[in-house]
């Protein structure tokens, strides 16, 4: 580095074999252009990306001290909290980075259907992302298995006997997954294999993600396409600083879970081994999975459940379709918008039914909440894009930031 004339030739002589340095100045430099409005809720996406990178490395340190046997998995759980050099630390990382991980991405989400990110021509871009949720669903759901606690082992058995509700196939699905008739070693042997490989498959559809994102290129916050040269900054420096704030400020979050507040997010009974004769009182699953358990619940018969939480995410693949305003952001949607926070609300009320026990009260209010969250989807969406007079829209990006005079002095 003293000597920058050989990192310029070093630099060279790899770019005219591999244009990697090219590459990466076309994708996130200076060549890469981007609507000049962008806020910080656009750092969320690539927050999820450090977040994956963190659970990657986090998770492949783990795996060397793991022994994934129902008689040794608690107890090298319990060797990597207390034997192994840093091993606490590296496992709170872990376990509450997946937290933030999902943070991010629930945020990420809201933020796209706030501002209409899933319309033309960026549905692939948003299946995409969908599709990075599923899969990190199911990382998640196997992660929480492999502790080998009470809870892991009561969660991994009322999860996985949903499948038996799928008709014909559901029972062999349900053997397949146990690797026998109940869940047992086998069981944690095959989740722990799947949840080693699924955050690869998650990388490979994150950089589709980002594949489709340069394509069809970044939404803003007014929804509005670029028009002119004078609508975009570069991505670097102007949002590659602002991306790093934002890690900044993930970090700083994820510090106070891992030396402060380590065990929050977790559950006393997963301190407890596995014991398949003694279930525990209530048993519930990780927080990011408890709007999903709630609609689960709402209806008495396994299969309706079982259609309607699946239902629930399927559903947001056909969002781009259901939307039937012309306009994208909800900032010039005033009617849209209340009812957009109306569904955050109701999400939040979800969460809490999840968390509680399905009786009384609960089970009432699980129902509506449900019953609300189909709602906005198959009836608010469509009706509001219809009927809704939306505000005008500005000329330009740049008309709306800089004011009518400087872009046309800008022009």
């Amino acid at each position: 580095m003293s000597n920058p004339g050989v990192t310029t030739q070093v630099m060279q002589w790899v770019e005219t074999r591999l244009p990697i340095f090219s590459f990466i100045n076309h994708s996130v430099g200076t060549e890469y252009p981007t609507p000049r409005n962008l806020n910080y809720w656009w750092s969320l996406g690539s927050i999820a990306g450090v977040a994956l990178v963190l659970q990657i490395v986090t998770g492949i340190v783990l795996a060397m001290h793991y022994v994934p046997h129902a008689d040794m998995a608690f107890d090298s759980v319990e060797h990597i909290m207390r034997d192994v050099n840093y091993g606490w630390m590296l496992r709170y990382m872990h376990a509450n980075g997946a937290s933030l991980f999902f943070v991010a991405v629930y945020i990420h989400m809201f933020r796209g259907l706030y501002f209409g990110s899933y319309k033309a021509p960026r549905e692939l871009l948003w299946w995409f992302g969908i599709l990075i949720f599923l899969a990190m669903m199911a990382t998640a759901f196997m992660g929480y298995v492999l502790p080998w606690g009470q809870m892991s082992f009561w969660g991994a058995t009322v999860i996985t006997n949903m499948f038996t509700a799928i008709p014909v196939v559901g029972e062999a699905v349900t053997t397949w997954l146990w690797g026998g008739y109940s869940v047992a070693g086998p069981t944690l042997q095959r989740f722990f294999s799947l949840h080693y490989l699924l955050p690869f498959v998650i990388f490979a559809l994150m950089f589709l993600h980002l594949w489709a994102l340069h394509t069809s290129k970044s939404n803003n916050p007014l929804g509005i396409d670029v028009k002119s040269e004078k609508d975009t900054l570069p991505f670097h420096p102007y949002f590659t600083t602002k991306d790093l704030v934002g890690f900044g400020v993930f970090f700083v979050i994820l510090a106070y879970w891992v030396f402060f507040n380590p065990n929050y997010m977790g559950h006393p009974d997963n301190y407890i081994p596995a014991n398949p004769l003694v279930t525990p009182p209530h048993i519930v699953p990780e927080w990011y999975f408890l709007p999903f358990y709630a609609i689960l619940r709402a209806v008495p018969d396994k299969l309706g459940g079982v259609v309607l939480m699946l239902g629930a995410i399927l559903i947001l693949f056909v969002i781009p379709w259901l939307d039937t305003s012309r306009v994208r952001s909800a900032t010039f949607r005033p009617v849209y918008k209340g009812f957009f926070w109306i569904f955050v609300v109701n999400g939040l009320v979800l969460g809490w039914i999840g968390a509680n026990p399905p009786e009384g009260a609960y089970i009432i209010i699980g129902r509506i909440a449900t019953a609300y969250y189909f709602a906005h989807f198959i009836l608010v969406m469509p009706i509001v894009g219809w009927f809704e007079k939306p505000k005008p829209l500005p000329d330009s990006i740049a008309a709306a930031v800089l004011g009518d005079d400087s872009a046309k002095e800008a022009n």
